[in-house]
């Protein structure tokens, strides 16, 4: 079988599958997932579902109908053994799968605690699939002791959920404050004082020394010496792409899967899009571990696979959901050098300024700042940031300037 092979069943793959049977009602595509769930939102995991407010099939893109109907041929369970890019054939489960055009969608996976230290030990979770969180689940029960260890957003999610839940959290964030690389020290302040107030104890400045335990993990040494007595661990020291199939098959990476403004890989007919590939931005390699950047760049590489010949341009957005905090995220603040407050603790919207040039917009429960900001950012616009300050601006009214 030739046609469009899509390796990796995530938010990526199943955007990119469905945008391009739209687009072309007669080519195959196969689309192959290591996993073997339907292909499935992941931001509910560390969320809703681990709360258990969002039942499984809630998670789920689309019912199992809409493949079946749209002749999207599922490949669940399967891993990709590897890619012939010569003769343009995959291997999976033991079959050769011939392809014209082949997708790697295969996203990301999570930094593991080295064995080392603990890594190995049970009751060590790490974030990032279904199965994960059904294997942790059943730890988060009332009165347990978790250590969170990793304070960006999926750390700080798992936090959340376990204080909902009646469980005590310590975390500690080995850089001088958490949310150090994505966000500026006034959103974390905010965000910090939210978990402070529902009880979780947070340590910024102290990192993991060791896990210990005989078989399960039952405590933790800390470098600044202190011991903590532990029931399981939450890992979130971060994500890489996952590039394994791409590097045994001779594909350039960098910083990830290396891909042009079309998509393209450095091998003719292999695309990458997603939380797994890279890509140029005003001068540096991106990668956007984003649902937006999933579904938006997917989309853009199945239309130029067809023949659209179309630039990728990303419009990052993200958020987070932390107790009843809803953190909504418009563009990149990359590079910023003031950032501007609007509003008080909560709800209030932090403005990132590189000199003139609006970059980024936080909303802390804000979710009109958020939409205005977006569509500035979108358009280009850079408001004054003494107008942004202003509390008696309407915001709306920028949007017309």
């Amino acid at each position: 079988m030739s046609g469009i092979v899509i390796v990796g069943g995530g938010q990526a793959g199943a955007a990119l599958a469905a945008k391009a049977r739209a687009l072309d009602a007669d080519v195959a595509i196969p689309l192959i997932g290591a996993e073997a769930d339907l292909p499935y939102q992941r931001p509910p995991l560390s969320k809703g579902y681990l709360l258990g407010d969002m039942a499984r099939e809630r998670l789920y893109l689309r019912p199992s109908e809409f493949y079946d109907d749209n002749a999207i041929t599922l490949r669940l369970g399967a891993p990709v053994a590897g890619i012939d890019t010569a003769a343009r054939r995959s291997e999976v489960g033991g079959d050769g799968l011939g392809y014209d055009h082949l997708a790697l969608t295969t996203g990301s996976v999570p930094v593991p605690l080295p064995a080392a230290i603990g890594g190995e030990l049970d009751g060590v979770f790490t974030v990032r699939t279904l199965a994960d969180i059904d294997r942790m689940e059943p730890n988060f029960q009332a009165g347990a002791r978790v250590l969170i260890v990793g304070g960006g957003y999926i750390g700080l999610e798992a936090a959340a959920v376990a204080g909902k839940l009646g469980l005590k959290v310590p975390l500690v964030e080995m850089s001088e404050r958490f949310l150090g690389r994505v966000a500026s020290r006034e959103t974390a302040d905010i965000v910090r004082a939210v978990h402070v107030e529902h009880g979780v104890d947070i340590r910024e400045g102290v990192g993991l020394e060791r896990l210990v335990g005989e078989g399960r993990v039952t405590g933790a040494v800390l470098s600044d010496g202190t011991m903590l007595a532990l029931d399981f661990a939450v890992i979130g020291i971060g994500i890489r792409p996952d590039t394994r199939l791409a590097e045994a098959a001779g594909i350039a990476c960098d910083y990830g899967i290396a891909v042009d403004a079309m998509g393209q890989t450095s091998e003719p007919g292999v695309w990458a899009a997603g939380d797994c590939a890279s890509f140029d931005y005003r001068g540096r390699r991106l990668r956007l571990e984003s649902v937006q950047n999933a579904i938006d760049q997917a989309e853009a590489v199945a239309a130029n696979m067809l023949g659209a010949d179309t630039g990728y341009v990303p419009k990052p957005w993200f958020w987070s959901d932390q107790y009843d905090m809803k953190l909504q995220i418009a563009g990149l603040n990359t590079g910023y050098d003031r950032v501007v407050q609007r509003g008080g603790a909560r709800p209030c919207s932090l403005w990132y300024y590189a000199q003139d040039q609006l970059l980024a917009v936080d909303a802390v429960d804000a979710a009109r700042d958020y939409m205005v900001g977006k569509r500035l950012i979108e358009a280009g616009k850079s408001p004054d940031p003494a107008v942004i300050a202003d509390p008696d601006t309407d915001l709306k009214a920028l949007l017309k300037a």
